[in-house]
């Protein structure tokens, strides 16, 4: 027996992906038609794995007047004709028949544990990896949408964001912060007796079993020998089908009447809102305040407070001669494996005063300025229509009442727009708030960042206009210099978050499971009430430790950069499997950590990792008032990506972002959820059905090859 390697025309009615072992068929010069007749005996007669397509029906949202006139075909779900690699003989990838079974059973085992923690958090698994774990446990898959995340839905036209009049009756539960986790009791006798209402309580024994089975596997042998060969096997089919149906897929989209990538949605899934503007816009708005507030008080010294124009006399500048040079807030050679030199690009000329002025919530003007930059960046996202952006808000758990001020400002400023929705973001920067005595101890700062949102989900008219912002919150992230070693390894000998009284920084995974732990409960809670949930997407895998990418692996819904998982081809390969969200930003990354033609951008894309591109720090890295546009432009140029690919990214950034349902359903059609082509409305999307069908059955095949693998050794 011998691989065979074949390319295949399917049919247009389905998607079929035919895995087998056949004898290679003979290659001598008999090119007749009993020849040809044979070929086709024999590939019809194989074991196959069948992966319909279904016929979806038409789209039932709301259509544009071109998406009317064609809706009447059925086809525009239709996979045409496309060229199939196929690989013959192929099941264990250089390894041995027991090494094969032994790899499989640690997969398996890896997905089952994501699968555990994201149902637990309301946080997301795909069907099709949970529809082979069922069959492999030997039991019948069925929908659960219990386990779904809820987003807020859009405001209706005219409705106001920010009314508090249908807010829900207070509950007046107990909460108590154990162990580093928010316990929620229904009265003072069941606090005092310590019995917490039923909710899915972590265990953290079980989380670090879980969590060293993982370090195990990622550093086994076998295991790496398949991932890596899985995943350049994975690199070069994809370089094969784009050789042999580029032109198809291209062919696709320009039957495609009014879409195109200019007009397709999408979402920045990582930026800043410190940083949501580009210099030029800061720049003009510092210009323009002077000129409107130059005899305001606008902030507080020691000494006393200034008026604008005194606080620019005291800084020895006048606005007028500013330029963005001068500004120094643009990252450049300067910043690259300085972390610190970055963060002082923060302060405008190297002013903070500058920076607690324009780009902070809680000053003299109660965040004015901020916010009012904030709202001319979304004007300019509803200008250009098919943009969104997720901007992060910081809440650093330095003190119980940064939520109250928070949410005051973004409500009374009014900072709402339908192109936004925000998350929170939680430094990770213990050490320095210990080492100044603001904090007694770690317990103290998880429960400053997650006490008062538990207190407004049980009690919201006690708390309005945070209960109403936690409406227009979707997820929590977890931020910092990741380079940064604290020198501490997660384990059940840890201190407790209360016995944490050290200055030293506790580790990643420790910061990650704590922020995961109370996020899991809350999610039970708020979706028990009806409210929306949270989903937790940290930055992880800039730099640091595989150890990060390995937590988020278990506990995180999607994370922003991702680059390490080059450096772990078994990370790299689950991350694949379970098509875990990653938002690359490489022009960030290309002023900090790894410089642009190394970026594995590319690489990612070809495997089929779920990636989209974000541009972190508009004001840092970009120079133009579109800058996502200005990502995805640069990555074309570089990476050479066809409009299929760009599409295909936009259309992942709007799956990975934590935008309503009803909106995913109106940018992506009204069957997003199902995946694979039967999932993909090109009307909308303008990704080629060929790409779809190819992606999905690439998907099945790898997971069918564990499945495979598991039973054969039984």
């Amino acid at each position: 027996m011998s691989a065979c390697f074949i390319v295949s025309v399917s049919h247009p009615s389905s998607a079929c992906l035919f895995v087998s072992t056949v004898l290679p068929y003979n290659t001598g010069s008999q090119h007749n038609a009993s020849v040809e007749t044979s070929r086709k005996k024999r590939f019809f007669g194989r074991r196959t794995i069948s992966l319909s397509v279904p016929q979806t029906e038409t789209s039932s949202t709301k259509l544009s007047l071109i998406d009317e006139y064609i809706s009447s075909s059925p086809t525009y779900q239709t996979v045409p004709d496309f060229q199939r690699v196929q690989i013959t003989g192929d099941y264990a990838s250089g390894v041995t028949v027991e090494d094969f079974e032994v790899v499989c059973k640690g997969l398996y085992r890896a997905l089952c544990i994501r699968e555990k923690y994201m149902q637990k958090s309301f946080q997301r698994f795909p069907k099709t990896p949970s529809k082979y774990l069922r069959n492999i446990d030997g039991e019948a898959w069925v929908a659960n949408e219990n386990f779904y995340p809820v987003f807020t839905p859009p405001m209706k036209k005219g409705e106001d964001p920010f009314r508090t009049d249908n807010l829900p009756e207070n509950l007046g539960y107990q909460l108590k912060m154990k162990d580093g986790v928010v316990y929620v009791y229904p009265n003072e006798e069941a606090a005092s007796k310590d019995e917490p209402k039923p909710l899915p309580y972590p265990k953290l024994d079980r989380f670090l079993d879980d969590m060293n089975f993982l370090l195990a596997l990622i550093a086994q042998g076998p295991v790496k020998t398949y991932a890596h060969r899985r995943l350049k096997f994975l690199s070069s089919k994809f370089q094969v089908h784009q050789m042999l149906n580029e032109m198809d897929e291209l062919k696709e989209l320009k039957n495609n009447p009014h879409r195109d990538f200019y007009n397709c949605r999408k979402v920045d899934t990582h930026i800043h809102a410190a940083a949501c503007m580009n210099q030029k816009h800061l720049l003009r708005f510092i210009k323009k305040s002077y000129q409107i507030d130059a005899d305001r008080v606008v902030y507080s010294s020691k000494e006393k407070n200034l008026t604008l124009k005194e606080l620019f006399a005291k800084l020895k500048m006048h606005p007028y001669d500013l330029t963005v040079d001068s500004l120094d807030v643009h990252a450049g050679r300067q910043t690259f494996q300085r972390f610190d030199k970055f963060n002082d690009k923060y302060n405008p000329v190297g002013a903070s005063e500058l920076r607690d002025l324009y780009l902070k919530t809680d000053n003299y003007i109660n965040g004015e300025y901020f916010a009012t930059i904030i709202k001319e960046v979304g004007a300019d996202l509803v200008e250009a229509k098919y943009q969104h952006a997720e901007p992060r808000l910081s809440i650093y758990g330095r003190s119980p009442e940064e939520w109250s001020k928070l949410s005051t400002w973004f409500v009374q400023n009014r900072v709402y727009c339908p192109n936004m929705t925000w998350m929170i973001q939680v430094p990770r920067i213990y050490d320095v708030f210990r080492s100044k005595n603001f904090l007694p101890h770690f317990g103290k700062m998880l429960e400053n960042v997650f006490m008062p949102v538990f207190e407004a989900t049980i009690n919201p008219q006690a708390h309005p206009d945070l209960s109403v912002f936690l409406k227009h919150i979707t997820g929590f992230d977890s931020v910092d210099d990741e380079s940064k070693h604290s020198g501490h390894m997660f384990s059940s000998k840890s201190p407790k978050p209360q016995e944490w009284t050290m200055e030293k920084n506790p580790s990643y995974t420790y910061y990650t499971y704590y922020m995961y732990a109370n996020i899991m409960v809350l999610n039970s809670l708020r979706k028990e009430r009806g409210m929306n949930t949270f989903l937790f997407r940290p930055h992880c895998g800039e730099a640091g430790a595989l150890t990060h990418l390995m937590t988020a692996f278990m506990t995180a819904d999607n994370i922003s950069h991702g680059l390490n998982l080059k450096k772990s081809p078994v990370l790299q390969y689950l991350f694949f499997l379970a098509q875990i969200p990653i938002a690359m930003s490489p022009l960030s990354n290309n002023s900090l950590f790894l410089e642009y033609a190394r970026n594995p951008f590319l690489d990612f894309l070809q495997k089929g990792l779920m990636i989209s591109l974000s541009t972190d720090d508009p004001m840092q890295f970009h120079f133009t008032k579109e800058p996502l546009m200005e990502e995805y432009a640069i990555a074309a140029q570089v990476f050479k990506l066809s409009t299929c690919d760009m599409c295909e990214v936009a259309r992942n950034s709007v799956l990975q972002c934590g935008i309503s349902h009803e909106e995913k359903a109106r940018f992506l059609g009204n069957n997003y959820l199902e995946e694979g082509p039967a999932g993909n409305d090109i009307r909308r999307t303008n990704v080629a059905q060929i790409r779809m069908a190819y992606r999905y059955e690439t998907w099945c095949y790898e997971l069918n090859l564990i499945a495979e693998g598991i039973k054969s050794g039984e």
